[in-house]
């Protein structure tokens, strides 16, 4: 497991505020050691280990399926309903939502391979995540691909209540493949997916999911 890059710089600026606080609180407020010091000591750490939990990066070995999706996030299931995507496609497509916790990992990948035919940044409120007019309320990005086999799928990065900065590394016409790393959100957070029609879903409201590892659908 490594740390990923997006939280270099918040892990550096967490450890020095950390360590600025110990020592101010050691050696200018509070020379006498009691009880209650350690408390809040060991307070402070745990919040520096929960940033750099936050970032981690595991190390998994993915099988890629080009007939699968593949989920493009850890997390729970939400949703999974027939809607209408207004943004691009506008026409009815299957749509899957996972909710990401605090506690999972924030890296998204995409769940198919092809090549990006719509990429577009949406500023927004920050609603909780699982809140049914997050996902085109919320700050969010949306993603189009378009399959090696002509298929069409959007995925849809949306901030929640605790994230403030999704990061995409999406460009338009850009190829990508099926578990390549499409981005990261920081904080809590959920991804959407909308399928064809035609896909056969494989999950259910409630399932805990894999990002890289879990089949979402079948196209």
């Amino acid at each position: 497991m490594t740390i990923h890059k997006e939280g270099y710089k918040i892990i550096s600026v967490s450890l020095i505020a950390v360590v600025s606080l110990i020592v101010i609180f050691r050696m200018l407020l509070f020379p006498v050691l009691s009880g209650w010091h350690w408390l809040i000591y060991g307070g402070l750490l745990v919040l520096l280990f929960g940033i750099v939990y936050f970032f981690r990066l595991p190390s998994r070995i993915f099988h890629t399926d080009p007939a699968k999706v593949l989920s493009p996030a850890d997390g729970k299931v939400v949703i999974v309903e027939e809607t209408m995507e207004h943004e691009y496609f506008k026409q009815p497509m299957q749509q899957v939502s996972v909710f990401m916790s605090p506690i999972n990992v924030h890296v998204n990948l995409y769940p198919v391979s092809g090549k990006i035919i719509y990429s577009k940044y949406h500023p927004g409120k920050f609603l909780v995540a699982w809140h049914p007019k997050s996902s085109t309320l919320n700050e969010r990005m949306s993603i189009a691909i378009q399959t090696n086999d002509n298929k069409d799928v959007m995925i849809r990065q949306i901030a929640g209540l605790l994230a403030r900065r999704i990061v995409c590394y999406s460009t338009e016409h850009q190829a990508v493949e099926q578990c390549q790393e499409l981005g990261f959100i920081k904080f809590g957070s959920r991804v959407d997916v909308f399928l064809p029609l035609s896909s056969k879903i494989l999950v259910k409201p409630g399932d805990k999911v894999t990002g890289g590892i879990t089949a979402l659908a079948s196209l």
